[in-house]
This record gives structure tokens, C-alpha cells and sequence, in this order.
């Protein structure tokens, strides 16, 4: 008999964070290892050292490349990791892609945060660095998806196609004998760009997501709010601004704008994207054409389609510009990147409308805009809020619980074990019951830092 421990460092009665750290007798590996976002109390524990012996680690395998599964990755190497860290080859090119990012707006906002003495740490210092980042790079190993990779004598892996984002896997992990199922982040039945998700057909212990775990999508005209904005934006000469995650939202949103204007919905107004990290998305869709939908053709014609910005400088020029236009911007949870610029400069106007898109976690600016807020704290400073706040919840790139349901229907056996991860306590709990009704399943909702033994 063999004990396995796995620690519930992450997305245990929260959504960010994802880590689960499992000990065995042949290594050590991670499951995802994210960062934490939302309220201050989640963030904080960022920069808490992990309770683990790091130099003990051996493998971090990675679902998909989001922050929130990959962007505490930098911070394993100042614990002494030295191991591998695994992930399909487009994941560990938008993990590399995120990295560098939030490390170059780590830096940013410190340097600012000094210079303009706002903040309560002096000095303020990065969460990480770019050379952080790229120290973690060097470690990246790709493997195949739909393919068994041994990793030690009674221990191998397989990544199985997931949707969400393009890249995006989750992990069918066999520790002596005993499946064990990782769900990662489960996309969508019916998506623009991704076909569905693969579906597991067994599993001895399952770890599942349970973002929507008490929710269905509402069925949404997309197109239909999509085009009365748009043509609203054009009548009253204003702005639509939409935060956007980097990572699929924003090559929907460009799929689902460029096919309006194909079919003649909308008229031709000027569609500004500027998402630094997004843009180096796109050339990901480029090069892994078999992992979506689209043609090289329909690729490049969507893309000349709009203005891709690249340049700080080039944001001001549009903020300046008088015209009606669209903005599609990071972050998607308004947390930082570019879009905070515009909403400083835009938010306190009537004619501007947020088109909120996408999970908004708890504690983040794109939260309290959903819940009202009257003004919001940009760059340490507070500014009113005469923008109108609108929302598109049917664009989640997440499984809804009827979807997330849907994925476990395949399971064949009953799982020794159901843990619910990456939720909202509400979320959470009510999924825990449907689970209950449904397959007759007692599910367990971990939490943070609980450790679980397993003989197996």
C-alpha cells in the first residue's frame, strides 16, 4: 500500500489560486500553480511563502496557461525549485506570454507606486520580475495532448483536450493504479472557436471546478446586445469600452464583432485592440491552428478587420479621438493593464458604456462595477462613475453547471472520493447538492492548506 497527500493550496473555497501540491513515495509534483486575485485577504497570501519543501518538488504539470493557474510559477524559484514544469505546447506558450506580462506590470506598478508614494510599502517591490519570469521559462517542457507520459515507475500523466482557452487540458494523473482526475478549467459545450470539451470515463478520485457550480448561462441574444450597443455607441458619438481577458475572450469578442460586420449588422466604426498580451495570443492562434476552429484565411481576415495597438503612446491617441469606437482592452477583471487608462480617463462620462464580459471574482474592480459601485480607485485615486455598466454573462468561457454536469455524465464508475475546487462558497455548496441529486455522489468542498491522505 502507498500514501499519497495532496495539499489544497489554492482554489479551496475561493476560485484563484490553483495549486495542489502531491506528495508520493516515488516524487513530488503540482497541479497548476496559480496566483491569487480578488479581495486583499487572497492577495496577501501571495506572498506567503508555500509550506512545502520546495527543493523536494519535481514536476508542476499546468491545466492552461491563466494567472490564476500559472502566474505563482515565478515565485517557486525563489523557494528553490528546480524541477519541470509541463504543459501543452500552446499552454506553456500563453503561460509564457502571461508571465512576462504580469511580471512587466509588476515592475510597472512599483516604479509608479514609488515615484507617486502611493501604497503602503516603501519601498514597493514587484511580486516578480522579468528575469524572475524568464528563469521560470527555461524550465517549460511541452508535451502531446491524448498521450500517457511516465513521469516514475507507478506514476503517469495524460492531457486531455479541455476548451476554455486554446491549449487548455485537464489531467488524468494514475498514482499506483488510482485515477485521479483534475479538471482544470472546463470550457463550454458551444463555443465560436473551440470545439467541446473531451469528457472523462473514469475516475477513482475527482478534483473538479465549480466556478458556476450554482448557475446556468442565461440565454443570451450575444448578437443581438452586441448590435444595440454598437449602434447606441454610434447615436450618442460615445464609447464602448470592454475589459477583456487576454486569452480566448478576446478572440471571441473579435470572431463574434467581425462576423456582425460581415453579415452587414453593424456599420464599419473603428474597433481598437489594445491588449499587449493579447495581441501575442493571436499569433498563438497562428501557429496552433489544429487546437480551434478557424482557417490561416479566417485568422488574417478577422485580424485586418481591426486596429491592433501596440504602443502606451498610441492608447493616449485613442483615448483622443473623437470618433465613436470600440475598445477592447486588459484586463478582463479590471485589475490592471490598459484598460485602467481608459476607464481614468473615460468612466466619469456619460456617453461611455463598460461592457462587463466574463467571471468577475470577488474583491476585483470588474465586481464592483457589476455591483454598483459609485466610483472606483484607479492609480490610488477615486473617480466617479456616470459611465453605464453593462453586462454579457453568456461569453464566460467556463461551463455552467448543466455543462459542468454534462461533463462528469461519461464518468462509468462511482469516484472514491469528489472534491470541489475553484468556487465561491455559495457556488460551492450548491454544487455539492446538486451533485448529490443527481449521482447519488458525496462531494467534499476542501479547504485551504486541508491536506488529504490516500492509501492506495
Amino acid at each position: 500500500m502507498n500514501n499519497i497527500k495532496i495539499h489544497f493550496l489554492g482554489a479551496s473555497g475561493t476560485v484563484t489560486g490553483s495549486k495542489f501540491y502531491i506528495e508520493t513515495p516515488e516524487l513530488n509534483l503540482m497541479i497548476d500553480c496559480g496566483m491569487f486575485q480578488g479581495l486583499k485577504e487572497l492577495r496577501l497570501l501571495n506572498w506567503k511563502a508555500l509550506p512545502i519543501e520546495m527543493s523536494k518538488l519535481d514536476y508542476v504539470l499546468l491545466t492552461h496557461g491563466h494567472l490564476d493557474h500559472t502566474g505563482f510559477l515565478p515565485r517557486l524559484l525563489h523557494q528553490d525549485f528546480k524541477g519541470e514544469i509541463i504543459g501543452t505546447a500552446p499552454t506553456l506558450e500563453i503561460a509564457k506570454i502571461i508571465l512576462l506580462d504580469s511580471a512587466k506590470i509588476h515592475e510597472e506598478e512599483a516604479e509608479k507606486a514609488n515615484k507617486e508614494s502611493y501604497g503602503k510599502h516603501h519601498p514597493a517591490l514587484p511580486f516578480y520580475t522579468m528575469k524572475d519570469a524568464e528563469r521560470t521559462i527555461d524550465l517549460f517542457k511541452y508535451e502531446e495532448k491524448e498521450k500517457w507520459i511516465l513521469l516514475s515507475e507507478h506514476i503517469r500523466f495524460k492531457f486531455r483536450f479541455n476548451g476554455h482557452i486554446i491549449g487548455a487540458t485537464f489531467i488524468e494523473l494514475e498514482l499506483f493504479g488510482k485515477l485521479f482526475v483534475f479538471s482544470g478549467d472546463i470550457g463550454r459545450n458551444k463555443d465560436p472557436l473551440l470545439a467541446p470539451p473531451e469528457r472523462p470515463k473514469w475516475a477513482d478520485y475527482l478534483f473538479i471546478e465549480s466556478t458556476y457550480g450554482n448557475r446556468l448561462h442565461p440565454k443570451e441574444d450575444v448578437e443581438g446586445i452586441l448590435v444595440s450597443l454598437i449602434k447606441s455607441t454610434i447615436n450618442e458619438r460615445g464609447n464602448l469600452i470592454i475589459p477583456s481577458f487576454a486569452v480566448e475572450r478576446l478572440q471571441s469578442l473579435m470572431y463574434t464583432i467581425w462576423q456582425l460586420y460581415k453579415r452587414n449588422k453593424i456599420p464599419n466604426i473603428p474597433i481598437f485592440i489594445d491588449s499587449p498580451m493579447g495581441n501575442n495570443v493571436l499569433s498563438v492562434f497562428e501557429r496552433f491552428k489544429d487546437w480551434h476552429k478557424l482557417t490561416l484565411n479566417e485568422y488574417h481576415a478577422m485580424c485586418d478587420h481591426f486596429n491592433i495597438i501596440s504602443s502606451y503612446a498610441d492608447t493616449w491617441k485613442t483615448i483622443d479621438d473623437t470618433r465613436p469606437k470600440i475598445v477592447i482592452a486588459g484586463s478582463g477583471m479590471v485589475t490592471g493593464g490598459r484598460v485602467l487608462t481608459y476607464l481614468k480617463q473615460l468612466i466619469d462620462i456619460p456617453t461611455t458604456t463598460v461592457l462587463i464580459v466574463g467571471y468577475q471574482a470577488e474583491g476585483t474592480r470588474g465586481r464592483q462595477l457589476l455591483e454598483g459601485a459609485h466610483e472606483l480607485k484607479l492609480f490610488g485615486k477615486y473617480f466617479p462613475v456616470k459611465a453605464t455598466i453593462r453586462h454579457l454573462e453568456s461569453l464566460s468561457a467556463h461551463a455552467d453547471q448543466e455543462e459542468l454536469l454534462t461533463w462528469m455524465s461519461n464518468i462509468q464508475n462511482i469516484p472514491e472520493g469528489v472534491f470541489l475546487i475553484h468556487g465561491e462558497p455559495m457556488a460551492l455548496d450548491a454544487f455539492r447538492v446538486k451533485i448529490q441529486d443527481v449521482y447519488g455522489w458525496q462531494a467534499h468542498i476542501p479547504k485551504l492548506n486541508e491536506i488529504r491522505e490516500f492509501v492506495v
